[in-house]
């Protein structure tokens, strides 16, 4: 893969970096020196928030796990999604092993999940995680339909958009004020009497982990830099394959303080490398954690009763804003056009202010943090 990589690069020569044609597939526009500034101004920030909130005592996630009847689960993340906005006209839920969204066409905007009985985290914010991906697609102008403009902008930006239900809104207070009281109804003896705020700290639970899947909002960005880099070392030929469990054992430790037992929670855990070409698929999981927040930051600009709506599980305004401003541009616009019209030049300093007053708040960090 290694290789064809290589090979298919060289069709797009010349070029600034080996790297650069495989990233401006996935998120046009962008290069390797302008990831390598977005990492290193976001590196810089991140790591110390992650020492200052690891270094304390972990937040009790406990009442995440249990027993939860799947049916039960499946039934409440329809909802759920259903009230975001998402159309069941024109879509619907199914499980699978690996949660995607899938589109054939703007009337059939299909979503599966994945429900676990012994965990109601993963299948409730996969659900919503694709949601997020198929309001975007439902969102899109039907006058694109069956044209190469009719899909979402990129890679980047679309992922922005399963970021920004997942984590800004479905991870946020407001939204659980609303929708805890209905999974209580749905779990009465799992949590009935564990209290929003301890439901709240569990899932945006900060903690220190080997699989990236799996990782919170404040760490996440930092396997993906570990992977960006990695790519870059092995297109360049500094590394090689046979030397890169050792290197992302390195790489783990060095970032997070961790090193994984053995290579499948290592550098066999995600299946780009070895479906796909080597480099320019991870760097849009961090663009879109980026463009998350700085989206949502200027929805609030124009509309700052956003946050009010949703404590009331209302979210007509901030869909109809979204729609407005992305979702219906489909691709009509290159990635950098569109998001600036939307909500100013790319910049890590929304997404920067929004952990910092999110996680300053749960764990008590100091300004300085934040």
């Amino acid at each position: 893969m290694i290789e064809l990589s290589r090979e298919y690069a060289g069709f797009f020569a010349p070029y600034d970096h080996i790297a650069d044609p495989l990233i401006d597939d996935a998120d046009e526009g962008m290069t390797t020196a302008s990831i390598r500034k977005l990492f290193s101004d976001l590196r810089s920030e991140l790591v110390p928030m992650v020492h200052a909130i690891c270094d304390q005592p972990p937040a009790d996630a406990s009442c995440l796990y249990g027993t939860f009847g799947d049916q039960a689960q499946f039934e409440l993340g329809l909802a759920i999604a259903a009230r975001m906005g998402y159309d069941l006209e024109r879509g619907r839920l199914d499980r699978t092993h690996h949660p995607f969204c899938a589109k054939f066409a703007s009337g059939d905007v299909r979503i599966t999940t994945r429900v676990y009985d012994s965990d109601i985290v993963r299948a409730l914010f996969s659900t919503v995680h694709e949601a997020g991906h198929a309001l975007y697609e439902q969102g899109v102008d039907p006058a694109l339909e069956g044209t190469p403009l009719g899909e979402g902008a990129s890679a980047g930006v679309h992922e922005s958009q399963a970021r920004l239900w997942e984590n800004v809104i479905g991870r946020s207070r407001a939204f659980w004020q609303h929708f805890y009281p209905m999974v209580q109804n749905t779990f009465p003896d799992q949590l009935g009497r564990v209290s929003l705020e301890t439901f709240y700290r569990a899932i945006n639970k900060v903690e220190r982990s080997l699989v990236r899947v799996d990782a919170d909002e404040v760490t996440y960005n930092l396997h993906i830099m570990l992977r960006f880099n990695l790519e870059l070392d092995l297109l360049e030929g500094r590394l090689r394959v046979a030397d890169l469990p050792q290197a992302w054992s390195a790489g783990m430790h060095a970032a997070l303080g961790l090193a994984p037992p053995d290579d499948r929670d290592g550098c066999l855990q995600d299946v780009h490398w070895y479906s796909g070409g080597i480099g320019g698929a991870f760097q849009s999981y961090t663009i879109g954690n980026v463009l998350s927040a700085q989206l949502y930051a200027a929805a609030l600009n124009a509309h700052p009763g956003i946050p009010s709506e949703i404590e009331n599980g209302e979210f007509a305004t901030l869909h109809a804003w979204l729609t407005h401003n992305l979702y219906r541009h489909g691709r009509k616009y290159p990635p950098n056009e569109i998001i600036k019209r939307a909500a100013g030049k790319l910049s890590v300093q929304p997404y920067l202010a929004y952990l910092g007053a999110k996680y300053g708040a749960i764990y008590r960090l100091p300004p300085a943090q934040n």
